[in-house]
C-alpha cells in the first residue's frame, strides 16, 4: 500500500486572485468543477474578502452558488472577519482559513498591527466556525521569510502554530509566501512545528517557487512527516504583497514528484495536465509547470 499524501488545490483562489484581468465567473465555476473531478480532497474555491482589496475575488458567492459538489472534497474559502464568515456560511463553505504573519514586520506593513492583534481578531471567527461545526484552517504567511526583516525566527513560526491551535484550528499551512525557504531551513521550521502540532495529519506546507526550491522543500518537509501540501495547477499565483514572488509550486510537478516517491494522492495527473493547459490558454500565456508541459508535448 502506498503512503498517502494529501493535496490541496489553490488555484481558484491562491491561484487567481492576482489576476489583473477580471476570470469570468463560468470559468472559475469550470475550473472547480474540473479540479474536483480530478480527485481532489480540497479545493481551496474562493475569498470573502472586501472586493475594493481583491476585485478578482468579488463573486465568490455566485461561485460557490455555481460548483458542482463533489461528494469527499472538501471546498475552502478565505474569511478575513465575520461579514466574510458570515457570507461564507451562507455560501454552504466546508472550510474556513483564516491567516497571519510569523513576521512583525510584514504583519505592521500590511495591516497595520502586532502579530498577537491580528489573530485575535479572528477569535470571533474562529468561535463562529467551530459553533457552526464549519472546519477551521490557519495560515502562517511569511513562515520562512520576509521581504521586509528577511529571514523568519523559527520561534516566530511556533508561536504562530500554537495560537492558532488555541482557536481550534483543525490544520495549520506553514507558508512560504516569498519562497526563499531552501530544505534545511524547511526541516528546521517543520520539526520545531512538530514540538506543538501533528505533523502529518494537522500541518501543511504551502511553498512557492520564487527560487526554484519549491519541489525540493516538499521532499525535506515529507522527510519530517508533512502529509499534506499546496500547490496551484500551471503554478498560478502568487503574492500581491511580496516583490518578485511568483507563483505557487505547480500541480502536476507535484504529483509527477509524488508518483516517483511511491506516495498516493488519489489524483489524476492526466485529467491536471489537461486543466492546467485549459486554463493556461484562457489566461493567454504559456503553462507554468515543467512537468505538465512535458507531458503534454509527450500526448501531442
Amino acid at each position: 500500500m502506498s503512503e498517502y499524501v494529501k493535496i490541496v488545490e489553490v488555484a481558484p483562489r491562491d491561484g487567481l486572485q492576482n489576476e489583473k484581468q477580471f476570470v469570468d465567473t463560468a470559468i472559475k465555476v469550470e475550473l472547480i468543477d474540473r479540479l474536483s473531478a480530478a480527485g481532489f480532497p480540497n479545493v481551496e474555491a474562493a475569498s470573502f474578502v472586501s472586493p475594493k482589496w481583491v476585485p478578482q475575488m468579488a463573486d465568490g458567492a455566485e461561485v460557490m452558488a455555481a460548483i458542482a459538489r463533489r461528494p469527499g472534497t472538501l471546498y475552502s474559502v478565505l474569511t478575513p472577519n465575520m461579514r466574510g464568515f458570515e457570507a461564507a456560511l451562507a455560501a454552504r463553505v466546508d472550510e474556513v482559513v483564516i491567516f497571519g504573519a510569523a513576521s512583525e514586520a510584514f504583519s505592521q506593513r500590511n495591516i497595520n498591527c502586532s502579530i498577537a492583534e491580528s489573530i485575535a481578531r479572528f477569535e470571533p471567527v474562529a468561535a463562529a466556525a467551530k459553533a457552526a461545526g464549519v472546519r477551521l484552517r490557519g495560515s502562517i504567511s511569511c513562515s520562512l521569510g520576509c521581504p521586509y526583516q528577511g529571514e523568519t525566527p523559527v520561534s516566530a513560526v511556533v508561536d504562530v502554530a500554537e495560537r492558532f491551535l488555541r482557536l481550534g484550528c483543525d490544520e495549520i499551512d506553514v507558508a512560504d509566501t516569498i519562497g526563499v525557504g531552501t530544505a534545511a531551513q524547511i526541516k528546521r521550521v517543520m520539526l520545531a512545528v512538530g514540538q506543538v502540532a501533528d505533523l502529518g495529519t494537522q500541518v501543511a506546507g504551502h511553498f512557492h517557487d520564487t527560487y526554484g526550491q519549491a519541489l525540493a522543500n516538499i521532499v525535506a518537509a515529507l522527510d519530517t512527516g508533512v502529509r499534506i501540501f499546496h500547490s496551484s495547477v500551471s503554478g498560478l499565483g502568487g503574492c500581491p504583497y511580496a516583490k518578485g514572488a511568483t507563483g505557487n509550486v505547480a500541480t502536476e510537478d507535484v504529483l509527477y514528484l509524488m508518483r516517483g516517491q511511491g506516495m498516493d494522492t488519489g489524483v489524476d495527473l492526466d485529467a491536471i495536465v489537461e486543466i492546467g493547459q485549459w486554463i493556461s490558454g484562457h489566461l493567454g500565456r504559456k503553462a507554468a509547470s515543467r512537468a505538465g508541459n512535458a507531458l503534454a508535448a509527450r500526448k501531442s
